[in-house]
């Protein structure tokens, strides 16, 4: 299942990824970071989707209330909710 995601209150504008029997196997992450993010989706990638919002869920970036890792943990929430 393809997933896209418009994340809230960070730098990156959408998120697309690819779950296959609660694995994320693959992730696209369009703006923010670039270094960071390409880092964090390769982490992911092969990853249980639990463990992956389990680890992601509730990081903050600066002040702000959210991050991209907690977005990304927020869509795979909703994703996984709708599978």
């Amino acid at each position: 299942m393809t997933y896209t995601y418009q994340p809230k209150g960070v730098c990156s504008r959408q998120m697309t990824f690819d779950i296959e029997d609660g694995v994320i196997r693959s992730v696209d992450i369009v703006g923010g970071c670039s270094g960071n993010l390409q880092g964090i989706s390769r982490l992911v990638e092969g990853m249980k989707v639990e463990d992956a919002i389990e680890k992601m869920r509730g990081i903050k970036c600066g002040f702000k209330p959210t991050s991209c890792p907690d977005q990304l943990a927020i869509a795979l929430s909703e994703a996984a909710q709708k599978s």
